[in-house]
């Protein structure tokens, strides 16, 4: 009886050195596999958000634009070509003409300035029209375009600036 028992101990012995190592081979190399994958989620996930938040600015400087030429809002520079002067003007919003005496309206495009979730901030690039179109410096004339401040480039090669 004592036989029996010494046998089933040495068949319930841990793993062996070789055994060890091919395990943690395998472990390895599908981490190795799993983490390039994960960053490119990530990536992806990045620029859909840049796309998203891009097109919300420009959407509510298209809207700003298409009220100020239609006479809709009051007190306008006409320096500014019916451009915002500022994406805070956006956010502030803007007196509407014809509201007669029922106070001042105000007309808003953005609830806030999206953050750049690549640089993490609410600091964007600008362009009025007056600059050239690849510039990345502001004349600070008015807001016609916006771009991220990033230098990162995407996996086609062109940078997220350009976007």
């Amino acid at each position: 009886m004592f036989g029996v028992s010494a046998e089933r101990r040495r068949g319930q012995r841990g793993m062996t050195l070789v055994e060890l190592i091919v395990a943690f081979t395998i472990l390895a190399l599908l981490a190795s596999m799993a983490v390039p994958l994960a960053r490119s989620r990530v990536r992806r996930e990045r620029e859909k958000e840049l796309r998203v938040a891009l097109r919300e600015i420009h959407t509510a400087i298209d809207k700003y634009k298409d009220m100020a030429d239609a006479g809709k809002l009051g007190q306008l520079n006409a320096a500014k070509e019916n451009y915002p002067e500022s994406l805070e003007v956006l956010v502030e919003g803007v007196k509407v003409n014809g509201q007669g005496t029922e106070g001042e309206k105000k007309l808003r495009f953005l609830r806030r300035i999206p953050k750049d979730p690549f640089t993490k901030t609410a600091d964007w690039g600008m362009r009025s029209t007056q600059d050239d179109p690849k510039s990345t410096a502001w004349g600070g004339q008015n807001v016609f375009a916006v771009f991220s401040k990033t230098m990162e480039k995407a996996a086609d090669g062109t940078p997220y600036a350009e976007w």
